[in-house]
């Protein structure tokens, strides 16, 4: 304690007078904003890019139109690093164009990847399977069942 003349007769007032409580309102204020937070932007990635389904089928589609319109450099870079490695410009629409004008169909997942079927104009039936890799690549094409 501190001894010696004060300004006032009492003794000095202690600084906190009540009894201490933790403060956990602003904690949960914190880690339930960063909560709400984390859900709003899974949600808004959804909303912005789109299922995975919508984008398989839009990177098939903008992969076909590439190459129907002899754009084999945008076609190639839509491929996934396998057949990036695989395949040059030049050789993409002899390995994944088929008979005429294609129509996407429905998309199916297998694995890691989406499946999405593809009629040609001539009623032959191919899938392109679409895996993620920097976003969703093209990577393969065989003939369905």
């Amino acid at each position: 304690m501190t001894t010696g003349p004060f300004l006032y007769d009492d003794d000095p007032a202690p600084l906190h007078t009540g009894t201490p409580r933790p403060a956990r309102g602003p904690l949960l204020w914190i880690f339930g904003g960063t909560a709400a937070f984390a859900v709003l932007m899974v949600v808004l990635m959804v909303l912005v890019k789109g299922s995975g389904e919508e984008q398989a089928r839009e990177v098939a589609g903008v992969f076909l139109a590439a190459l129907a319109e002899d754009d084999t450099e945008t076609a190639h870079a839509l491929l996934c690093q396998e057949e990036r490695a695989r395949l040059s410009p030049g050789e993409v629409a002899g390995a994944y164009l088929g008979a005429g004008p294609a129509e996407i169909g429905p998309t199916r997942e297998d694995d890691a990847a989406r499946l999405v079927t593809v009629q040609w104009a001539d009623g032959t039936v191919s899938e392109l399977r679409v895996v993620g890799e920097d976003g969703p690549r093209v990577c393969g094409r065989w003939l369905a069942d």
